[in-house]
């Protein structure tokens, strides 16, 4: 692609070009992000919901602190960090007692399944 510059910025009549080789830059990669977060207040909430919306940031996010001191704003938090999960068609999954993973739509959390229960029949002969 060819540019006459002089004609944007004024100059003499003597027509000067500069090419620019549009197909060499590279666009930014967008790479995965795994970033750890420590939740030590409800409105910390709103530093991880940026970066979720971002696109391609998964939180682990650690709740100890936040949840010593307050349990209610502990679930608030975890609430609204689901709710913006769920909009984002993302997954969030608890690991232990206190900490969460959220992720946006690209990534799923493996959960594997509880075995199921067989049933024992209890068979009566007569």
């Amino acid at each position: 692609m060819v540019f006459n510059l002089k004609k944007f910025f004024g100059g003499s009549r003597e027509e000067e070009y500069v090419e620019i080789d549009l197909d060499s830059v590279k666009p930014k990669e967008n790479k995965v992000i795994v970033k750890p977060f420590v939740l030590k207040t409800y409105e910390g909430v709103d530093i991880i919901l940026n970066a979720l919306r971002e696109g391609y940031t998964i939180a682990v996010i650690d709740i100890k602190q936040l949840k010593s001191k307050d349990v209610i704003e502990t679930k608030r938090a975890i609430s609204k960090i689901k709710k913006t999960v769920d909009a984002l068609e993302g997954t969030i999954a608890g690991f232990g007692e206190n900490i969460i993973l959220a992720t946006p739509s690209f990534a799923h959390i493996h959960r594997p399944e509880e075995p199921k229960k067989k049933e024992r029949a209890d068979f009566i002969s007569e």
